[in-house]
Order: structure tokens, then sequence, then C-alpha cells
């Protein structure tokens, strides 16, 4: 999956990390020691570097940390975001000698260690993220211990003969193979779910569900193959698509399955990847950006309120839909969408809203475990959406509106 080549190994070499234009920056082996390919990025967030590697929608990325000091608080077996690291790769300035925290329970090198994850510490990340802004992230790799014994030109061969991102098809590779449940119950709730949703999971994190069930809503997780004979086999009165990786043009199941679940009226909610898959299962197009955005402080504007949120994001591509107000969807039979939420960086389309069926999505996380929670009330916002389909269907009046407004509790 990571595509590396990893032998353990409890003492520090020489490492080099190559990028695809030839730029080498020469530091320390971090984890284990080997060889890594993926796409290098940047994440920007001062704080979460576990539940960023954790991510799946990292799956086939070298993950270059901007914040300047990694590793003090180490890992624990709580705050993982997925079974297991999914970063391809691991790039650091300056590593914590050792962890200090109450809640730690191994070093961060020791955990990357035992999971075969490929590191360089003592490299200057800022000129790494500088080169990236000005070029374009990149495939690259880490080669460390015997590995980084090659030629320069070896190794830049081997970046060069690497995958790129655009047209990976990494979905179905990070999801789950059977489905499961999250019970309201197990997570503060009391008394029966108020709703029961299906959530096809692209690349789920381990919050998502949890802001759900703390919210009264059961979540049938479902794998990323699954059919809308799935989807109905659970009586949802919603459905969600989550997070992922990899190139959202390639991901023609999951499109289909969603124009499925739209032609049914169900209530729909998507984030990240879910919020691309949207956008095509609409009719727009997707493309790639020069370097995505990543990190815990990128700011959003929603254009139904003029608020501003600070947001959590890690996507790599974005739907390319008009700006200027509602517009009929290409595929016309969905009616009229907007674009609910833009980027205050670079007006990339951040959240889509259907104006005529009950289906919206943003592009960042909402769950964000490491915070922030400015856009918890996008849970609301599906509970909300689920209480008045329901009510429309059965000519009833509903409270769920009023009831729902829960504070999000992490």
């Amino acid at each position: 999956m990571t595509d590396s080549k990893a032998a353990t190994t409890p003492t520090s070499s020489a490492a080099v990390l190559v990028l695809e234009d030839g730029r080498m920056f020469r530091g320390r082996s971090y984890g284990a020691q080997g060889t890594a390919l993926g796409e290098a990025v940047f994440a920007t967030g001062m704080t979460g570097y576990q539940e960023t590697i954790t991510d799946p929608s990292y799956a086939r990325q070298l993950v270059v940390q901007t914040a300047p000091h990694i590793g003090n608080t180490g890992v624990n077996s709580e705050d993982a975001e997925s079974r297991r690291i999914w970063v391809a790769g691991y790039i650091v300035r300056d590593a914590a000698r050792r962890p200090s925290n109450w809640r730690s329970e191994r070093s961060l090198d020791d955990e990357l260690t035992e999971q075969g994850v490929v590191g360089i510490q003592g490299v200057d990340t800022r000129a790494i993220t500088r080169h990236l802004r000005e070029h374009k992230t990149m495939r690259a790799g880490i080669f460390s211990g015997e590995a980084a014994q090659a030629s320069d030109k070896e190794l830049l061969d081997a970046v060069l003969a690497s995958a790129p991102m655009e047209g990976a098809a990494l979905a179905e590779e990070v999801s789950i193979d059977e489905a499961y449940v999250v019970e309201p119950k197990d997570h503060g709730w009391e008394g029966e779910p108020r709703f029961s949703i299906a959530a096809v999971d692209l690349g789920i994190k381990a919050m998502t569900p949890v802001r759900f069930a703390e919210r009264g809503v059961r979540v049938h997780v479902l794998p990323a193959t699954s059919t809308v004979e799935d989807v109905n086999a659970v009586k949802p009165d919603g459905f969600f698509m989550s997070n992922g990786p990899g190139d959202p043009a390639t991901a023609d199941h999951q499109v289909k399955l969603l124009r499925s679940v739209l032609d049914e009226k169900l209530p729909y909610f998507g984030i990240c990847f879910g919020n691309q898959i949207l956008g095509r299962a609409l009719g727009f197009g997707t493309y790639k950006l020069r370097y995505g955005h990543r990190g815990i402080n990128q700011p959003v504007m929603d254009r139904r309120t003029g608020k501003v949120e600070i947001t959590s994001q890690n996507h790599g591509f974005a739907v390319d839909a008009p700006l200027n107000g509602a517009t009929v969807a290409p595929e016309e039979r969905y009616g009229r969408v907007e674009v609910s939420h833009v980027s205050l960086n670079d007006d990339v389309v951040e959240g889509l809203a259907c104006l005529d069926i009950p289906a919206f999505s943003v592009q960042y996380h909402p769950e964000a475990a490491a915070g922030p929670h400015d856009a918890a009330y996008l849970f609301d916002r599906f509970i909300d959406l689920m209480a008045d389909t329901k009510s429309q269907a059965t000519g009833e009046n509903s409270n769920d509106s009023n009831d729902s407004k829960t504070e999000d509790k992490k």
C-alpha cells in the first residue's frame, strides 16, 4: 500500500529525500530504514501528528510536517484515526529525543519503526515546504540505511519510476472488508437512536462515526465496494460518504452508487472525498491542486451565513464548480446546486449544497479530533436534513431540528 521497503533498526543512519525534479535533502533516518516512495506533501498543523499519520487520506504520500518539533508527546492507543499508520513516509526537522506526556505509551520513532514506516529527520522542512509551494507537490522518495548508498542517479530513477497520484484508485485499498455498526449508546447517548445512516468507508477516520453516535445516530459503516442494495439493506434514514485518498476521477463505482442514492431522495452528507464524489455525481469535474490543503488551520467561509470557520483539511483534488450563485447541475435531474463554502486562501470550492434534493457536502473535516471544532455544526445540519425529509415523507411535524443542536463533546 505504502510502496515502501523497510527493515527496522534501532540506530539512526544517513538518509536522503529525493524529489522528482532532482532536488535532494540529506538528513538522518527516522523510524524504519529502507525505501519509501510516494507523493511529497506538507501538513501545516502545529499539533495532532498522530492523527495525521493515521489518517487514511494520506495513503501513498510522504508527509512533511511544517511544525519543527515532532514527537514531543509520544503516541498512545486512543488518538489513532484508524487501524494503522497510512503515510508512506514521514519527514520532520527536529524529532523528539524522548516523549514527555502523561498519556504517552511509546515514542513516535518506535511506532514508525514497528509499523515499517520509513522517515527522515534533521532536514530543513521550511525549505522543502517552500519548494513544494513554488513547484507543486511531486513524486519523491526517502532512502535510508543501505538504500541511501545508491548513486544520486539511481535514487532519482527510482522516484521517476514510481506511480503518480493522478489516476490512483486508493479508496478500496484503505477501506474495510466487512461492515460494522457504531452504536449511540456506546458514546454517551441515552435512549433509542434517533436516526440510522449508511456510511461508506472510503478512508473514514475513527472520529467521524463517533461524532454521529454522540448525537444519537446509529452508523452502519460499509466497505467502499458497497452497492445500493447493500445500502438499502440497513434501512438508513441518511447516506454518508467519507474522506479518502486518491484521484476522485477514478471513483466511478462510488459515483454510480451515489447517483442511485440521490435518485431515491435519501438525504446525503459527504466530507472530503465524499464532496468530490457529490461533485462528480452532479456532473462537475475535478482537478488536482498545485500543492493542496493540509493542516488544521485552513480558513473557510460559509457563503450562506458569512461566517468564517477554521478547518482541518487534507486534500489534493478539488471540485470544478461555478462560484457565481445557484446553477442547474450538469446532471439536470438533480436540479439546482450552489457552492456553499469557499477557501479564503484561494477560492477553492469547499462545499456544495443541492437546492432541490436533500444533499450537501464539504471538502474539509468537521470531525477534527485534534481540532478545530468550528465546523461541528455540520453533523447537526445533516440530522436536521434527515428530520425534515422524514417529516415531509410522513406529513408530520418533527422536533428533531430543535433537539439536534448537540454541543460537541470533544
